[in-house]
């Protein structure tokens, strides 16, 4: 089980948001964290629950500060 989940908006065979709702309606998976990275604009605005999004080119640096946050 992943303790955190990025994705990007558009994956192969899959939109993001989708599958993120999908995996999130899951008793087993529903409560793990998840980070947008896309290139795509308003990414901010397609997973409500995300802990964090990032437009490509991202800062590296910010990612893995947000990333040890989330975890702790």
């Amino acid at each position: 089980k992943p303790d955190l989940i990025t994705l990007d908006l558009e994956m192969p065979k899959e939109w993001g948001p989708r599958f993120y709702r999908e995996l999130s309606q899951d008793e087993e998976f529903g409560n793990i964290p998840g980070i947008v990275i896309s290139g795509l604009s308003g990414n901010k605005y397609a997973i409500q629950k995300a802990v964090a999004s990032f437009t490509k080119p991202f800062d590296r640096e910010e990612l893995l500060k947000v990333v040890k946050e989330t975890l702790g």
